[in-house]
């Protein structure tokens, strides 16, 4: 089998240069067209408990930091990078939670994986013979289940120009 490449006929008629467009038919607009109406409540919802969830990383980092440099934990410098590291994985919900709010489709694997992520940990927390542990697990496993179930929902999908397999 030999792989046939476009023709330059093929790339002239899908591209126009001069106008900066592609040919009718064809798009290069990002947001979905069902974007014209207002945003579903599922899909703020769901931002939003991404962007909870990022914030909360970002402040048990910033804990985290602030008392390895200023406190006297037993190991400052893996209190530190711990701090670091909170900051650093908080940019994945945070940047999920703003592509939801814009309707782009690739927010929506971030935003899963956030979740996914956070049901281990609140298992552990859930564990855990801490007495506000506890409470902290549950809020975040109802927090993590809530957002999987409004990320997977099919009007969320029809927001973000996601087509499932019926609809190819």
């Amino acid at each position: 089998m030999s792989a046939r490449l476009p023709s330059r006929e093929y790339a002239a008629q899908t591209w126009s240069a001069e106008a900066g467009r592609y040919a009718a038919g064809v798009s290069n607009e990002q947001t979905p067209e069902s974007a014209a109406g207002p945003r579903p409540s599922r899909l703020t919802t769901a931002a939003g408990l991404a962007a909870l969830e990022g914030l909360a990383l970002v402040a048990g980092g910033a804990y985290m930091l602030v008392m390895g440099l200023l406190g006297s934990p037993d190991k400052p410098e893996q209190a530190e990078m711990g701090g670091v590291t909170l900051i650093a994985l908080a940019l994945l919900p945070l940047l999920a939670a703003r592509g939801l709010l814009k309707r782009r489709a690739w927010s929506r694997g971030p935003a899963i994986i956030t979740q996914i992520m956070a049901l281990p940990v609140a298992w552990t927390l859930l564990n855990s013979e801490g007495s506000l542990l506890i409470p902290a697990g549950i809020a975040l496993a109802a927090v993590a289940v809530t957002a999987l179930v409004l990320l997977v929902n099919p009007e969320t999908n029809r927001a973000l120009g996601i087509r499932g397999p019926r609809d190819a």
